[in-house]
């Protein structure tokens, strides 16, 4: 027999996958409570026994994005890859969001960081992705190297979302781009052994 417990988390899961669903077809304007409680198959008020509203709902399907990218980044990390292979692994795991869920991309990185859950959760794609890039540069370059490949990154999104990066215009793609720019980052002494040695 499902517990009381268990019953409730079975209702929010649903909800939380029909938002998504609802999200990526025709985005955050697609979301509604009422819609969502719909596509669920739960009654009307069930969503409002979870979500103090939509914006509240929202911010659900952002924190589980930001958690669901962290894990990403760690699976990556604790792989044998060398470690540029990592971070552009990293870097493409964020471009690939943006490739194959717009609309959720577009929610996650316009969301402010403004209460505890949210803050958690960017914090730990934050730490995540600055692990991968102290790997190869160090800890002393890992802050300013992570602004910069973390703002290209975003960059290459929002050019490919747009269209405005059209491989057959600029005869280069997105992935290529990350690679020489993961190539270009300075390395010295020891680090230099860092490098996976790709032809």
């Amino acid at each position: 027999m499902v517990s009381r417990t268990e019953g409730a988390a079975a209702t929010r899961a649903a909800l939380v996958r029909a938002a998504s669903d609802l999200l990526d077809e025709g985005g955050p304007g697609a979301v509604t409570l009422r819609a969502v409680g719909a596509r669920a198959g739960v009654s009307r008020g069930a969503p409002y026994g979870h979500f103090a509203d939509k914006e509240d709902l929202l911010r659900g399907l952002v924190v589980e994005a930001w958690d669901s990218l962290s894990d990403e980044v760690d699976r990556m990390r604790a792989t044998s890859s060398a470690p540029d292979v990592r971070l552009e692994g990293a870097l493409l795991a964020l471009i690939r969001l943006a490739r194959t869920r717009p609309h959720l991309y577009s929610l996650v990185f316009s969301t402010r960081v403004d209460d505890s859950e949210t803050a958690r959760a960017a914090s730990r794609l934050h730490d995540a992705f600055l692990a991968v890039v102290r790997d190869l540069v160090g800890p002393e370059h890992a802050l300013g190297h992570g602004a910069l490949l973390m703002s290209t990154a975003h960059g290459i999104a929002a050019l490919e979302i747009s269209g405005h990066l059209d491989p057959g215009k600029w005869q280069v793609h997105g992935d290529d781009i990350v690679r020489t720019l993961v190539e270009a980052l300075p390395l010295t002494g020891d680090d230099m052994n860092t490098r996976s040695h790709r032809s």
